[in-house]
């Protein structure tokens, strides 16, 4: 499936970071409901400061993740990523009362953000255009891997220690936290990094011929590095805010607001409360939270296989039809009381939606459309939309299912999905099998 091994350990490396974000991320739904009771927090409260508080850090961890990246490195803002969460796993199983708990989650957070910056420049700066869809989204894979675990793990732990079981949920986290830092230690500099921003000629063809075997084929990429540089040698700023970067940036916005009002992140962090709502059992809910995330891993690995052949734009077309038929369909069963069987069938052909499109899709096409020179902050500028989304839609998240019955919530995700696909439709470029510095003529010039 991949041709270059080198450069595929490599990626594998480092997307183990995409792991770590979706435990991190989906491991609270386990947690969720034993600590409103332990702590006797309203809902409002719940929703700020236990739900949401991970999420605010990932929103920081976005927003100035691309900062470190440009100045120190790819390679040690990810070492610095590994060390965040393993913190903050430690430090939530340890929590005394919910500020110190969500202190912690805030530090997993900013690694959550920083990393979903940070890994997929990464392997889009040293992968080759044939292969940079599914390298990259090996990142995807492994924060569904990530999640499909915490459920396994939440479902595992559920009753283990009494009370305290949703200690172990959280605090396991930090064993793979561990093991990805010392991984990541071993990889190399980004050669684009090493030339734009440390103008290292040297240090970067090292590094593309340590990754590609034939010699004159680093030195291909290397001088498509350089001419695209020279086009910018006037524009030592690197500001992202500017005319010529204007469709880049409203791609990135576009595509990243989507995602999130498909309710993605609202069914995987409300999954066992969606679940009884439908007339599951507490213990039936975690067990169909794990069918969730196997169903997350399958198709997520269809979608990888995909993204290189089919190409972004069409994967993403097959998942706002996926998105719009299931999301009218579990609206419809909520409305008309039909079974919880029902109602999980199509919550899991959302899921597979979900990770046939958006979510094979949009780490993977964010980290392309911006020129090597605002690469991290472009990168960190469709994250941060991504996850200030996230970070309201889960704010408000237990007010809205207090407030609001199940079948006018999805409703309103299926609506938004067709905006998705008149985006896709109208706005969105075919990015696949083409070259980071040809994509950026190509972007720009449209």
């Amino acid at each position: 499936m991949f041709q270059n091994k080198t450069i595929f350990r490599t990626a594998l490396a480092v997307a183990l970071a995409g792991f770590l974000f979706g435990f991190d991320t989906v491991v609270i739904s386990g947690a969720n409901e034993p600590i409103q009771k332990l702590w006797n927090t309203s809902s409002w409260f719940h929703g700020f400061f236990i739900m949401s508080m991970a999420l605010w850090g990932t929103v920081v961890g976005a927003l100035f993740g691309g900062i470190p990246c440009d100045r120190y490195g790819r390679r040690k803002t990810l070492i610095g990523i590994g060390i965040l969460f393993t913190l903050s796993a430690v430090g939530s199983a340890v929590a005394w009362d919910p500020y110190s708990f969500s202190f912690f989650r805030f530090i997993g957070g900013l690694g959550v953000g920083a990393s979903s910056v940070a890994a997929p420049i990464y392997i889009s700066e040293i992968s080759g255009s044939k292969e940079r869809g599914r390298l990259v989204a090996l990142y995807q894979f492994n924060l569904v891997l990530g999640i499909l675990i915490a459920f396994i793990s939440n479902y595992l732990f559920h009753g283990v220690g009494g009370e305290d079981d949703w200690r172990w949920m959280v605090g396991i986290e930090a064993l793979p936290a561990a093991l990805y830092t010392i991984f990541v230690i071993f990889v190399p500099q980004s050669p684009r990094w090493l030339y734009i921003h440390q103008r290292d000629e040297r240090g970067a063809l090292e590094v593309l011929q340590g990754l590609r075997p034939d010699e004159g084929a680093a030195q291909a990429v290397l001088d498509q590095i350089k001419a695209s540089d020279d086009r910018h040698a006037h524009e030592r700023s690197e500001r992202l805010w500017k005319r010529e970067y204007r469709r880049p940036l409203l791609l990135a916005f576009l595509i990243a607001f989507f995602n999130q009002v498909s309710g993605i992140n609202f069914v995987l962090y409300y999954a066992p409360v969606i679940l009884e709502q439908s007339g599951l059992a507490t213990g039936e809910s975690l067990f169909s939270s794990i069918a969730i995330g196997g169903i997350n891993l399958l198709f997520t690995f269809v979608g990888l296989s995909l993204i290189d052949r089919a190409g972004r734009r069409q994967l993403l077309y097959l998942g706002s039809f996926g998105y719009i038929i299931s999301l009218s369909l579990i609206s419809y069963g909520y409305y008309t009381g039909a079974s919880s069987g029902f109602i999980l069938v199509f919550i899991l052909m959302f899921i597979a939606s979900h990770a046939v499109g958006q979510g094979a899709v949009i780490w993977v096409f964010i980290s392309e459309i911006f020129p090597n020179q605002v690469r991290a902050k472009g990168q960190a500028w469709g994250v941060s939309t991504h996850w200030v989304m996230a970070a309201i839609i889960t704010l408000v998240g237990q007010v809205i299912i207090d407030a609001f019955p199940p079948g006018f919530i999805f409703a309103l995700f299926a609506g938004f999905m067709v905006l998705q696909l008149a985006f896709t439709h109208f706005l969105m470029p075919e990015t696949k099998g083409v070259s980071l510095e040809q994509l950026e003529e190509d972007v720009q010039g449209s």
